[in-house]
């Protein structure tokens, strides 16, 4: 992957353990034009790169914003990055590439967003405001106050008409209710971004909706279900004699990237369904966000799933 140098030029907490940082080009030019949803690789101390969504209106060519949530638990990505990273520090960043991109398609465009991940939905809803392109409203849903990025920007600035905040304040039973809210599709098209529960909450009261009209992005921050599978277990190609052993801390694409075989991908969280697979025997414990329940058969998303049998027999899409 191919990086370059930004400047830091600004740091601010956007709210209890969330750290806003405006990248700029050294020079003052602009920097690669990006589309409503994209992230940028980042380069973090601790070694490696995390990707983070850009948060500003596409409009906006002198700068990439993103935010940062510290997460204590973590690998240490964000750990490092808000500790050791100053204004006027140099980073290293990727081009924009976009897996949650903002079609054009929908009547009218509803956004969720779930804590950090406001941070895509925001570029979306500023876009959308600016262009006057689709009708939109705005959902963002937060623990409490103290701990919502941008409360100031959502109430109070031009986007307010369009935005419903809601806050749990950690008690389950003042969840919002999705299911009512999502009743009625209307035309609509659904963006959402945020934890895994959330994705899985939207995604149960969005089951009725037209199959393509809801699309996520998945920020990881709900710890992935434990592997039934504790000691592994096997997958097979179509037509093919081997068979590859897929351990519980690695994922069926992992295993079979590592084999040579190249398999297409995209998101890596089970929300783009670009490595669907056909399940040709045994039976998928299936852990996507993609496949609908009349789907799950006859198909699987092999960044995440994984097997409930001992073996698997997958084949490329027709």
């Amino acid at each position: 992957m191919e990086m370059f140098q930004l400047k830091v030029t600004a740091i601010r907490e956007v709210a209890a353990g969330i750290h806003e940082y405006t990248l700029s080009d050294p020079e003052g030019g602009d920097l690669p034009a990006f589309t409503p949803g994209a992230h940028i690789h980042v380069a973090v101390p601790s070694g490696g790169t995390r990707q983070y969504s850009l948060l500003n209106d596409p409009a906006e060519r002198s700068a990439y914003r993103i935010a940062i949530k510290l997460e204590a638990e973590g690998k240490g990505g964000s750990t490092s990055f808000i500790a050791a990273t100053a204004a006027g520090d140099s980073v290293e960043v990727s081009a924009p590439v976009n897996d949650f991109e903002l079609r054009g398609d929908g009547e009218r465009i509803v956004l969720i967003a779930g804590g950090i991940g406001i941070t895509p939905i925001l570029s979306m809803a500023q876009y959308l405001l600016r262009t006057a392109a689709k009708p939109f409203e705005m959902i963002y849903l937060t623990r409490e106050p103290g701990q919502t990025a941008y409360l100031d920007e959502v109430v109070n600035g031009p986007l307010a008409p369009h935005v419903t905040l809601h806050h749990d304040m950690g008690d389950p039973a003042n969840s919002l209710d999705l299911a009512a809210l999502l009743a009625e599709q209307n035309g609509a098209v659904l963006y959402c971004c945020g934890p895994t529960g959330l994705l899985h909450a939207v995604r149960a009261a969005s089951q009725h909706w037209e199959r393509g009209s809801v699309r996520f992005e998945d920020f990881g921050t709900t710890p992935a279900a434990p592997a039934e599978d504790e000691d592994g277990f096997q997958v097979r190609l179509e037509g093919g004699d081997q068979s590859y052993w897929v351990p519980e801390d690695k994922s069926i694409l992992d295993v079979l990237n590592e084999a040579g075989l190249d398999m297409p991908s995209s998101c890596e969280s089970g929300t783009c369904g670009t490595c669907r697979m056909r399940l040709v025997e045994g039976e998928a414990d299936h852990r996507d966000l993609v496949l609908f329940d009349d789907e799950m058969d006859d198909s699987i998303i092999i960044c995440c799933s994984r097997a409930k049998s001992r073996e698997i027999t997958i084949g490329f899409p027709a």
